[in-house]
């Protein structure tokens, strides 16, 4: 991103501090930081005090993917401060942290007819939309891509001030000076950060900010499993000790707790429940209704909980959503609908009609199981709302409070709050407007918490989906051509109704019934050289509304074209490795992915019931490839060990990467073998995470993970090891038992 003088700017704030901020538009919006005492402000993203601590601006919520430590570590490093004295400040809503990057992603969603015009991040109409809307939506693993640049180019500019304070004091030229580890130095002679800060308030930044010659990175080699860490993660005494804040640790005085009970997903509305059921329970309020809810107040939440069950609250179900009606769908539209082709490339003609080969794979809806139920706490007065909530999309978040309230966004404080785990669950936020009415029905600060089994009620589940895979193969068994008829909803279509047009559940899923959705395939275009190749979207209305989910399309397509190449691979007589290396030819990384993931796991070929399945994958620039070890014995089917390799980039935080590898594999372990309930009547039959099938720790393999050292640009780690975990696991399980494994999760077919 290119850095102008337009970008910078320099301005006393509030007690005569210091303003240094990467802007496009500078004098648009205000500046979003105030300096407390003795602190000094550098524009949107570092405040300095006089004691030395730099504290940074985090747009981006911490959900566990580690941002609250990866944005303070690329502005310590340009800025050279002291990691030790590095703190973090979640960052308000605010124009100047606006996430352009995914909102040129996401411009199907909110400008579906002419989506071309804002796919470039740094031009004007996704920009403009993305600050107009206050848009810093964390979704999608855009966090570096979107605000790296801002935060290195503000801590340069910061860096030069304050090595010109110093070089001032001591009468030398400014590049004869360094700034490292929270000191201004010159031959032996050292200054903090702190008592400069002040000083240079006087000084003009040099144009463009004097960037350090490497961004941030660091090396897979020079750090392996259990090797001290650089720059080791902020959050994580706090969270071991349990001072880390979520929302429902919020407290406030004379603050009663809510518990809630939602109508069935689909068009429903309370019908009826039994006000006198509190009567009687000790620090029980009162009964506040809305039009398809009911939520019960008291001095604590069981209390709350307690009055619920004795009400009995009713709803009347005019449509509701059922796992059946939804199976009928995508069989209907795999047989019947009319397909729109995404893509295409070679001669359609060899890959028409008929051909030799066809399989069909199946999907199974799946909820987040976040760990974290949702949770939000609010107090109501004189025509202000103040919000504690964690949320993906704060933004977001305020307006749906605003508009239950009939207020302004303006009259919506949000205080954002880290999650304990998300998985795009929090994107959608009904307990924002919810609390916001019971805050102003109750006149007192009011907390309310989802209990897991409303949680999962009130969430929209990963969409079920079908495909048939087709090919024609060579003499020599090779792909000659593909073609993937991919039978699902226009989920994100349907979500971008929701989330930015307001439009009820049954409203977005109706508008978009007969639309073809290139965000609802993505990863179906195989990452292999096919000489013919067709990937088409059948739309299917299946009555229930979905919604996005960690990995969204890939832990779908890359499960249909893993567990499809492999079979092809086996129909041949081939090694499945050699097999997929041979397609290979066209992209040196995901080979070499796939070469050292063999090596680390001790690759057998797949064959002779080794139990071992390989996949790779490709999310953007990241790319990934797994080994899974499976065994049979007299108690099942096991899964030993997983061992990745992920090419992802520039690595920022080595540490933080690898954390998201494993925990991406976990979480899709989670997908392959579970977290998909049933619906009747818009209700899944699952109502606590032990009846969803997840792996428990005792269930959960060895992992090992290991990266490719590379200079292009990060990408993220986040989704790739939920990609293509469940192809590799499906893989292992055939060598394992000589069984075919089509349908997620995959025990959801009799062995």
């Amino acid at each position: 991103m290119a850095v102008t003088r337009r970008g910078i700017l320099i301005g006393a704030l509030a007690g005569g501090g210091l303003a240094v901020g990467y802007l496009l538009r500078p004098r648009r919006f205000p500046m979003p930081l105030e300096p407390g005492r003795d602190e000094y402000a550098f524009g949107a993203w570092i405040k300095i005090a006089a004691d030395g601590v730099v504290s940074v601006a985090v747009p981006q919520v911490e959900m566990g993917q580690g941002i609250t430590t990866l944005l303070p570590q690329v502005v310590a490093y340009e800025l050279g401060a002291d990691w030790r004295q590095v703190a973090v400040e979640p960052a308000p809503v605010s124009a100047i942290y606006a996430n352009a990057v995914l909102a040129a992603k996401w411009a199907p969603l909110w400008l579906p007819l002419l989506p071309e015009i804002a796919e470039n991040p740094d031009g004007f109409a996704a920009r403009r939309f993305a600050q107009d809307h206050r848009f810093n939506v964390t979704a999608d693993g855009t966090s570096l891509a979107a605000y790296e640049g801002p935060a290195r180019a503000a801590a340069a500019s910061a860096r030069a001030l304050l090595v010109q304070a110093a070089a001032a004091r001591w009468g030398v030229a400014p590049e004869q000076c360094e700034a490292a580890n929270g000191l201004v130095l010159h031959e032996g002679k050292r200054l903090p950060f702190g008592p400069l800060a002040a000083e240079a308030a006087g000084f003009s930044p040099p144009d463009p900010p004097p960037l350090r010659a490497d961004a941030m990175a660091e090396k897979p080699g020079e750090f392996p499993p259990g090797a001290p860490l650089r720059w080791p993660r902020l959050d994580l005494p706090s969270k071991v000790d349990g001072s880390w804040t979520f929302a429902g640790d919020v407290r406030l005085p004379d603050m009663l707790r809510a518990a809630i009970r939602q109508a069935p997903i689909g068009k429903a509305e309370l019908s009826g429940f039994d006000e006198s059921a509190g009567k009687g329970l000790k620090g029980f309020s009162r009964f506040v209704r809305g039009p398809d809810w009911i939520a019960a107040l008291a001095g604590d939440w069981w209390t709350a909980e307690a009055a619920l069950d004795r009400a009995r609250p009713r709803f009347r179900v005019a449509r509701g959503s059922d796992s059946s009606e939804a199976d009928n769908a995508l069989d209907e539209a795999m047989r019947m609908g009319t397909p729109t082709r995404l893509h295409a490339e070679g001669d359609m003609a060899a890959i028409e009609g008929g051909l030799p080969v066809q399989i069909r794979y199946e999907v199974a809806p799946a909820v987040h199981a976040a760990i974290e139920t949702g949770s939000a706490t609010a107090r109501f007065e004189n025509g202000r709302l103040e919000l504690w909530i964690g949320t993906q999309a704060p933004e977001a978040a305020r307006e749906a409070a605003a508009t239950a309230l009939g207020l302004r966004a303006a009259d919506v404080v949000l205080y954002p709050m880290p999650i304990g785990g998300s998985f795009d669950r929090r994107l959608e936020c009904a307990h924002a407007a919810q609390v916001a009415l019971l805050a102003k029905e109750a006149g007192r600060p009011v907390q309310l918490t989802l209990s897991r089994r409303q949680d999962h009620f009130a969430a929209y589940p990963r969409t079920p989906a079908v495909a048939v895979m087709a090919a024609r193969t060579d003499a020599e068994g090779g792909v000659a051509g593909w073609r993937a008829r991919i039978a699902v909803p226009a989920t994100a279509r349907e979500f971008g109704r929701r989330f930015f047009s307001g439009e009820a559940s049954f409203g977005a899923l109706d508008a978009v019934a007969d639309v073809a959705d290139p965000m609802a395939l993505e990863g179906a275009v195989p990452a292999y050289a096919v000489p013919s190749l067709a990937v088409d979207h059948v739309p299917a209305n299946i009555g229930l509304p979905t919604g996005r989910m960690r990995g969204n399309a890939h832990g779908y397509t890359a499960f249909f074209n893993e567990s499809f190449v492999d079979e092809l691979a086996h129909r041949a007589g081939r090694e499945p490795l050699a097999y997929r290396m041979a397609m290979l030819g066209h992209d040196p990384r995901l080979a070499e992915c796939l070469q050292r993931a063999a090596g680390l796991a001790q690759w057998g070929g797949g064959g002779d019931s080794s139990g071992q399945g390989i996949a790779c994958h490709l999310i953007g620039e990241g790319r990934i490839a797994v080994v899974a070890s499976a065994r049979r014995d007299e108690n099942g089917v096991r899964v030993e060990k997983l061992s990745a390799v992920a090419d992802i980039g520039r690595i920022v935080n080595l540490d933080i990467a690898r954390q998201q590898i494993e925990g991406g594999l976990v979480f899709g372990l989670g997908l392959a073998l579970g977290c998909s309930p049933n619906y009747t009547g818009g209700r899944p039959d699952s109502e606590r995470l032990a009846e969803l099938s997840l792996p428990t720790l005792a269930d959960c393999p060895a992992i090992e993970v290991d990266f490719i050292e590379s200079t292009d640009d990060p990408a993220d780690p986040g989704e790739l090891g939920v990609a293509v975990v469940a192809p590799a696991v499906a893989n292992a399980l055939y060598s394992a038992t000589g069984l075919r494994f089509r349908r997620l999760p995959l025990f959801a077919e009799d062995m």
